[in-house]
Order: structure tokens, then sequence, then C-alpha cells
């Protein structure tokens, strides 16, 4: 599983880390960026921490090469851009796009940013706990590939 962003600095990282957690193994996560910032974004650390109790001291931003022709079930992009630059995967795997709003681009104070970094957390875990919901391991390729598109439109 790999979750897809631009600077793989908050959103995919929340993906991957969260997915993680609600999959309890399920799913081996990972993300990366097509032009990755190479730095977590303090408040993605944050949120990870305090709100989900996970530990993200092996968050790291990376490349999108660091993962060429590896093979993916699945891949999540979560920014329009990612969406728009996402390599072609071959083989079958399941490509998804999840956009959200870049929490690393909203201006105001401590308390402001948090807050809307938590909101897109929030989605991206509501998100993520409807993937782990479904029978995935059972469905064909279609029937995933159709569920996972679906997710991003049920909020």
């Amino acid at each position: 599983m790999l979750f897809l962003c631009t600077g793989n600095s908050a959103r995919s990282i929340l993906g991957e880390f969260l997915l993680r957690q609600l999959g309890q193994g399920a799913f081996d996560t990972r993300s990366a960026g097509s032009h990755p910032s190479g730095a977590v974004h303090p408040c993605t650390l944050r949120i990870l921490r305090e709100v989900y109790a996970i530990d993200p001291t092996t968050a790291r931003s990376k490349s999108l090469d660091a993962f060429r022709g590896q093979p993916f079930d699945f891949v999540i992009t979560v920014c329009d851009q990612a969406q728009e630059s996402c390599p072609i995967w071959t083989g079958r795997t399941v490509v998804a796009h999840w956009g959200s709003r870049d929490p690393a681009l909203f201006q105001g104070d401590e308390a402001e940013i948090f807050a809307h970094f938590k909101q897109v957390a929030d989605q991206i875990h509501r998100r993520a706990a409807r993937m782990c919901s479904l029978p995935l391991a059972s469905w064909d390729w279609e029937r995933r590939h159709q569920a996972l598109r679906e997710i991003a439109g049920v909020e």
C-alpha cells in the first residue's frame, strides 16, 4: 500500500501511519512524494502522537523514486498534483484518489494550524477505517478498484 502526495510531509504520512494502525498488520503501508519536502511537518508528528497515540519516530519524507518498480496492491493519491503526476502502475495495482486540502499550506496561529491538520487527519482516518471494513481479500480487482474510488466520496 502506497500513499502518494507531492511533498510527503503531511497527508501521505498521515495515510501511511493511520492505515497501519487501523489495519493492525493487514496492510504493509508506505508513503512517498513526487517532489518530497525532505522533512515531515511538525504538526503531522504532533497529530499522530497526541490525537492518535501513534509513535511517529520512523516517519520520513521520501521520494517516489525509492519505490519505482516495486509492486503495490494499492496506490492512493492524496493531493491533486500527485494524482496528475502519478506514474502508470503495471499489473493489477488499484489506484484511487482520496484528495484532501494541504494542511501544510494553512496560515494561522498555532491553534488554528493544529485544528486544520486535525480536520485533514480525521478525514484520512475515516477513509482508512472504511477501507479496513471492506472484505478486500475476497474481492476481484474491479470491485476493489471501485470500492477504493468510492471511499473518497463517502464523508
